[in-house]
Parts: structure tokens; C-alpha cells; sequence
């Protein structure tokens, strides 16, 4: 347990968002939250990470998820994310800029390799 008098008169609370801001490099509220986790996770959690950092693993991790599901999100929408008229300038001739990026490659892997003399 953080005693206040270690922590200049402030309460863990208050250690705990400094720690946050360290963590993550910006202002974060934060709230308690009660949870309740299978003892053998917590173990698990802990064995990896230790109880001090549990915490810390559990932002990480629910942010990680919370990024994974929202890309989920984004690809299973039937809204297009690229519409054709929202880029003409790529629209038009974009068959003939492959093809020359193509051709350009295919010149390079037929010249015959310059090494330089060590």
C-alpha cells in the first residue's frame, strides 16, 4: 500500500494517474472499476506481469481488443471506405500507372546487376 507521507501528502490515487500519464504520455482521467476475474486468470496475470503491474496489463489489453474490434467493425461495414469519386485523379489511367510500374520493374530484374569493386 502507498502511504500518503511517501508520496508528498497525496493519496495513491493521485500516484496512480502520474503513473498513467508516464505510461501513456498524456492527461487520462481515470475511474475505479470494480471487476470480477477467474482466480486462475488473475494467477496467470500476475505470474506474467506481476500484481503490481495487473493494472497496467489490463488498460493495455482491453485497449488492444478495443482497437482490434473496431477495425472488425470497419471492415465488416458495407459502406466502402474508398469511393471512386472521392479520387478521380487515381480513377483515371490507373491500369496504364501500374503498367508502367511494371515495365519499369521488369527492366530492372533484365539489366544485368553493376557491382562495384571491393
Amino acid at each position: 500500500m502507498l502511504h500518503s507521507r511517501a508520496l508528498g501528502g497525496r493519496g495513491a490515487i493521485d500516484a496512480m494517474c502520474d503513473l498513467c500519464h508516464i505510461l501513456y504520455g498524456h492527461n487520462m482521467s481515470t475511474q475505479r472499476a470494480h471487476i470480477l476475474l477467474p482466480e486462475d486468470l488473475i494467477s496467470e496475470i500476475d505470474a506474467l506481469v506481476g500484481p503490481r503491474r495487473r493494472s497496467a496489463f489490463l488498460v493495455e489489453t482491453a485497449r488492444t481488443e478495443l482497437r482490434r474490434r473496431k477495425l472488425l467493425q470497419y471492415l465488416n461495414d458495407p459502406e466502402p471506405a474508398w469511393r471512386e469519386e472521392d479520387h478521380p485523379e487515381i480513377g483515371r489511367d490507373a491500369s496504364a500507372w501500374v503498367a508502367s510500374l511494371r515495365a519499369g520493374s521488369d527492366a530492372r530484374i533484365a539489366s544485368p546487376k553493376k557491382r562495384g569493386k571491393h
